[in-house]
């Protein structure tokens, strides 16, 4: 009986997603259980070194430009992860088998050992560039006050519920897309907004780095998600 109990009380303790802030991950959007919205853009990188003093007086005026121009909140976020270089070592070895050519199929070898030595040396880390781009039914100035504070009074459970009121926040949370990536573009970065499934990657490798690193996610149509 004591066993019996116990085992309930255990099935009673909330899983980790009833602890994350997230309600849902659709259309490329982040639903927050608070109700807002959050969209994530990717960017490429600029080395400011090796710029010019012309040039790098020219990048940060268009920063400051850019920066003076947003009536809303953004977080800049820079990821560190290591390379998972084992997919490339299956590409090449696969290569390798397909080679015909004799030398090539030598060199292909080589190369192949040459990555897996210098991996074994040390450990190689890729870095990646991330725009959060919110949306907050009360920091759209746009909107009458009551009209914001009424969107922020109904219940998150609602966003799954009611389709129109979700697009109806995202269609302002892509016009805040819209200006952030044409000011990106501005000072000459390249700019790719997260679909679904990239964005549940990220959530995935960002909470289980060790697991996600072993063991990649399978496609967002392949998961089976409890509802909570």
């Amino acid at each position: 009986m004591k066993d019996d109990k116990k085992k309930k009380k255990k099935n009673k303790r909330p899983s980790t997603q009833a602890h994350m802030p997230i309600a849902e991950i659709k259309e490329g959007v982040v639903v927050l259980k608070d109700g807002t919205l959050r969209s994530i853009l990717m960017t490429s990188s600029i080395n400011f070194a090796l710029k010019s003093e012309d040039e790098q007086n020219a990048l940060i005026s268009s920063y400051v430009s850019f920066l003076n121009s947003l009536d809303f909140p953004l977080q800049i976020l820079v990821q560190s992860r290591r390379l998972r270089i084992k997919p490339y070592i299956d590409k090449l070895m696969t290569a390798e088998k397909e080679q015909k050519n004799e030398l090539l199929r030598v060199q292909i070898a080589d190369y192949r050992a040459f990555v897996e030595e210098m991996v074994e040396i040390g450990q190689i880390m890729t870095k990646r560039f991330y725009v959060v781009v919110p949306y907050d039914p009360l920091s759209n100035k746009k909107k009458s006050f009551w009209s914001r504070f009424k969107e922020v009074l109904k219940p998150v459970l609602s966003l799954r519920l009611k389709e129109k009121q979700f697009e109806k926040r995202k269609y302002d949370l892509d016009l805040r897309l819209r200006q952030v990536t044409s000011g990106l573009e501005a000072m000459g970065l390249s700019v790719a907004q997260l679909d679904t499934q990239s964005l549940i990657e990220l959530y995935y490798t960002t909470y289980n780095p060790d697991i996600s690193f072993a063991e990649s996610l399978q496609p967002v149509e392949e998961l089976q998600v409890e509802n909570i």
